[in-house]
């Protein structure tokens, strides 16, 4: 990472979110010559930088993705951007399927041609589990997300690197189901749960943003990284968190059923993974596109620590139920 980012000018979209926010608290430990922030909550933006009592090094952009010129000024000199702007709640993007795809998918495409007019050295986009086996708006453009910058990599590995890392549900993260079941069970000493038989896999933001650090050093341009962890179903998840945080309360949880969009599992790897070499360890997958696009191939490639497996052997949060891990993550 010091090789990487030290003396670096780097852009983080989506910088005052849950991951965003403590990416750059992150990035700011190498040593970076500057950190941009584009984001469009200017009161996000100041309280980043009370929290952090004004480095000299970081710098914050009011702007949007869907916004080509605000974009080519943002990434002028830049070496390395961070892409985690995105609309992300299932139900939202239901409803507003135009909007998911002006961020998730026309966005996207903004920051790889901007990076490209700027020389930038490499983008490290974040994605979700919702991309495999999609069924919603929100998996749908996050996949053809995916596509933009994977894709790319037979066109443009001679300029520039790109790479995608692809998250479960983030525990804690602003507007998920923990924050707000904690306002809920405050408000009315009651939660709701859509569906207790469905299972998610969950992560901590210190996880996700380690990923997005080991992606960073590991990427050669092409792949996805995506983190093995544990799942549980949302009748397990809310015990849980009663019994944490409400031990001498009784919280009752209220099933009220399954939200526009929503699956009753999850999935690592999908059916539209299966066109890529699958590598793992101990710790994550790597998906490199195998198949050629009109002869354009990705030169074949190893990692060290890491085995080939098939991509066929998949990844469901049905079968990988961890009460124990997710105890902690909460």
């Amino acid at each position: 990472m010091d090789d990487i980012i030290k003396d670096k000018i780097i852009l983080v979209t989506g910088g005052t979110g849950s991951i965003g926010s403590v990416l750059v608290r992150e990035l700011l430990k190498y040593k970076p010559k500057q950190i941009r922030v584009l984001s469009r909550n200017e009161t996000k933006q100041y309280e980043l930088l009370e929290a952090l009592r004004y480095p000299k090094n970081l710098s914050m952009l009011i702007g949007d993705v869907r916004d080509r010129d605000r974009l080519q000024l943002a990434l002028r000199d830049v070496n390395i951007v961070f892409h985690a702007a995105a609309l992300k709640h299932v139900p939202f993007c239901e409803y507003n399927p135009s909007e998911a795809m002006k961020t998730n998918v026309i966005g996207s495409h903004n920051i790889i041609d901007a990076a490209l007019h700027n020389g930038v050295e490499r983008i490290i986009a974040i994605s979700t589990d919702k991309v495999a086996n999609p069924k919603n708006v929100l998996g749908v453009s996050k996949l053809m997300m995916e596509k933009l910058f994977i894709n790319s990599n037979f066109f443009l590995a001679d300029k520039i690197k790109l790479a995608c890392v692809r998250f479960g549900n983030v525990a804690w993260a602003s507007g998920s189901v923990l924050p707000m079941w904690k306002i809920q069970a405050e408000k009315s000493k009651a939660i709701n749960v859509t569906n207790k038989n469905a299972t998610r896999f969950l992560m901590s933001i210190k996880q996700a943003v380690s990923l997005t650090l080991k992606a960073t050093v590991l990427c050669r341009g092409g792949e996805t990284f995506i983190l093995k962890m544990p799942s549980i179903s949302l009748n397990d998840l809310a015990g849980i968190f009663t019994k944490k945080y409400y031990p001498r309360k009784k919280i009752k949880i209220k099933y009220i059923g399954d939200r526009a969009g929503d699956k009753l599992h999850e999935d690592l790897l999908g059916l539209n993974d299966w066109n890529s070499e699958v590598w793992a360890n101990d710790e994550m997958f790597i998906l490199v596109p195998e198949l050629p696009i009109h002869n354009l191939v990705i030169e074949p490639r190893s990692y060290e620590s890491f085995k080939r497996i098939l991509p066929s052997e998949g990844f469901s949060s049905q079968d990988h139920v961890d009460v124990k891990a997710i105890q902690k993550i909460v």
